[in-house]
């Protein structure tokens, strides 16, 4: 959810019910910092998570802002766990780490995160390289750790929320749905890019460096190009250059941006505000469940 969650949409879903998470990814530490401070004055209750990628340059500095803020949770991922989760516990901070293959959960576990986000194949942004889909992922996770697992990837509505409870997931995580919110710090161009989208439109790619799913536009074409062409992972590198994901997400460039979402933008179709989505989700989740017990 980098350019797309800041304290906006996270104080728009803790008011709804959820547990709104500000997407520190591409956040400086005072960014950061004023983004905690202004979820903390528009939340009811002043519990929200923090996502920080370990790989973040600055993650001292970070963590920093973190525990001085008091943030309650956070959401690591793209690194190691250790480096971190028990500094954080110390302050009483709940840690949550994303995997996406049983090997890293067990890790995480054994580094003594609270809970895990098992993230699927189907997923937006940086996915896993096994490219394990959800409905396999969650329930070989959940065979492999004790503590709670939280599915991502696909989760957009109610039926697919009951349906990764099924699968024996503690809770689920949403990312592209809200992404197409009213809250949303995503550009216009890039929620109606979302919202028009269909079946097929995205796929992995840059897999040579780090997956990441993505809209097709013409950054991907030139991408998949310079692939099929073998490029190097220094060429492929200085094809990315900097600011890509800014340049797309947030500055609404369709063109030479790039643009992460998750294979269930086919089925979004409106831009909503937070509650809503959340409500929506709350109750066909609910009508869902009742159906499947008529069956009993």
């Amino acid at each position: 959810m980098i350019w797309c969650s800041g304290w906006e949409l996270a104080a728009a879903v803790t008011n709804a019910g959820g547990l709104g998470v500000i997407g520190s990814g591409s956040m400086y530490p005072d960014i950061l910092k004023e983004h905690i401070q202004k979820c903390k004055k528009a939340t009811n209750n002043g519990i929200f998570a923090v996502n920080i990628p370990m790989l973040y340059p600055d993650i001292d500095k970070q963590m920093e802002v973190i525990v001085s803020e008091g943030v309650k949770v956070v959401f690591t991922s793209a690194g190691n766990p250790k480096t971190w989760t028990s500094k954080l516990k110390e302050k009483g901070i709940i840690v949550v780490h994303v995997i996406a293959n049983a090997k890293f959960a067990q890790k995480a576990e054994e580094a003594g995160v609270d809970a895990i986000v098992a993230e699927g194949f189907e997923a937006g942004g940086h996915n896993g390289r096994e490219e394990t889909t959800t409905l396999c992922l969650i329930p070989l996770i959940k065979k492999s750790v004790k503590i709670p697992v939280i599915a991502a990837g696909g989760i957009a509505t109610g039926r697919a929320m009951l349906a990764a409870m099924a699968l024996g997931a503690d809770g689920v995580q949403i990312g592209s749905r809200f992404v197409a919110s009213e809250e949303s710090s995503a550009n216009i161009n890039f929620k109606n890019a979302v919202i028009t989208s269909k079946e097929g439109d995205t796929k992995l790619t840059l897999k040579q460096l780090t997956p990441v799913r993505l809209l097709k536009n013409k950054f991907f074409d030139d991408v998949q190009n310079a692939e099929n062409n073998c490029a190097s992972v220094d060429e492929l590198s200085k094809l990315l250059g900097r600011a890509r994901a800014k340049r797309g997400m947030f500055e609404g460039d369709l063109e030479e941006g790039e643009l992460e979402i998750g294979q269930v933008a086919a089925i979004i179709r409106e831009i909503k505000p937070a509650k809503d989505i959340i409500e929506e989700i709350i109750t066909e989740y609910n009508q869902a469940k009742a159906e499947l017990l008529k069956g009993f």
